[in-house]
């Protein structure tokens, strides 16, 4: 191959591949794509751009999020669509991290235990933290905690375990404050936890659901699901610490296993999860057989 630059007066990086089989071939890295007003089209929908990509030149619009600027330029620092309202542009971005309000519904799991609290990883962008204050006691029981307690918190949770939680506080860098001061949430025993986008969780009043089908599910607003029978999920009167470890029958586990397939396949789809949707689904997956392995 011959390389030689050709006189384009954009940048050095552009350049002229010439075979000897009279094939011409032509290169550009991305640093020579078109700037400024030329990259960014209105308000077209499927107008996606990477972090560092030029969306217009123009000082008129106002930086959102997702943006920044340089050289009187509106850059974006995120990979994503390019949004528009009025003068105001944001890059939307295609995955992004959930971001905690508080009384949401979250499903964390137990990374590391501190002084006095438990660390969480609950998809947000910072890790979570509970609080030694913000758990029921065992049987409910309402006192200040002591330092008995807080040499008991590995036997109320240890890393590893999974739990259900509310959103009490957001910190002003992000970080959210848990609380587990209901029966209805606490430490979660067998069943099985799906992933998705926390886009795709639908608000509700509720996010806890008896299904009629023999399994309960928790709907967390990160985007974590939690997928259980219905009698292993039930509150007792423990404060939500022992967990129900008998074997689970094989007609509930090719219940769990349909509906974790269900999620799948809607959140696959980008259809918002909520327990009719999910209903809706398992009714009209029964066409099809739960296949086993081995």
């Amino acid at each position: 191959f011959e390389n030689k630059h050709v006189n384009q007066p954009a940048s050095p990086c552009y350049f002229h591949f010439k075979s000897y089989i009279n094939m011409s071939i032509d290169i550009r890295l991305a640093s020579s794509r078109p700037s400024g007003p030329d990259l960014y089209h209105g308000d077209d929908p499927g107008n996606i751009v990477t972090p560092g990509d030029i969306i217009t030149a123009d000082t008129g619009f106002m930086r959102g999020h997702g943006t920044y600027m340089e050289e009187e330029c509106l850059h974006a620092s995120v990979a994503g669509i390019v949004e528009r309202v009025n003068k105001l542009v944001s890059v939307q971005p295609l995955k992004t991290r959930y971001n905690g309000e508080i009384g949401d519904v979250v499903i964390g799991r137990v990374i590391e235990l501190g002084q006095k609290r438990w660390r969480v990883e609950t998809h947000s962008r910072m890790d979570s933290i509970l609080m030694l204050s913000s758990v029921n006691l065992p049987g409910g029981e309402l006192r200040r905690r002591s330092e008995e307690d807080e040499k008991m918190m590995r036997h109320y949770l240890k890393e590893g375990d999974l739990i259900s939680a509310e959103v009490q506080n957001v910190m002003s860098d992000g970080c959210l404050s848990l609380h587990t001061r209901s029966l209805k949430y606490g430490k979660l025993g067998q069943g099985t936890l799906v992933k998705v986008s926390p886009s795709l969780i639908l608000r509700r009043k509720t996010h806890f659901h008896n299904l009629p089908v023999g399994a309960s599910i928790i709907l967390g607003n990160n985007g974590y699901i939690w997928i259980a029978p219905t009698e292993h999920i039930e509150a007792g009167e423990t404060g939500g610490y022992e967990t129900n470890l008998q074997p689970v029958s094989k007609a509930d586990r090719e219940v769990i296993a349909r509906l974790r397939n269900c999620v799948l396949a809607l959140a696959d789809q980008r259809v918002l999860l909520f327990d009719t949707s999910i209903l809706y689904t398992y009714e009209a997956s029964h066409k099809f057989a739960v296949g086993y392995s081995g």
